[in-house]
């Protein structure tokens, strides 16, 4: 019985000891944090711009790619209408001509 007790009060000074922590492990814990987001923010900072930045270029890309049809629309366009100037220019050439 003297075992089990002296356990007992063995077991019931350590639970009644003041448990501090060490200065040194605290600091030692919050440099770790600190390095820890001195990697990681930057990380995370970087890969959110270049989101950002390929958004951009995939909406200039869409707006290039318009464009470009437009302007292909538009040199059809100027050539019919080039193609009937001169076929009206010849057709008048002809009527005068007569």
């Amino acid at each position: 019985m003297s075992d089990k007790k002296r356990l007992l009060e063995d077991w019931d000074k350590e639970q009644n000891k003041e448990q501090n922590i060490e200065f040194k492990f605290l600091m030692l814990v919050y440099l770790t944090m600190l390095v820890a987001f001195l990697i990681i923010l930057p990380k995370i900072y970087i890969k959110n711009q270049i989101y950002y930045i390929s958004r951009d270029i995939s909406k200039l890309h869409s707006q290039y790619e318009v464009l470009s049809e437009e302007n292909r629309i538009l040199k059809q366009k100027l050539e019919s209408i080039r193609f009937k100037n001169q076929v009206l220019d010849s057709v008048f050439i002809e009527i005068e001509e007569k």
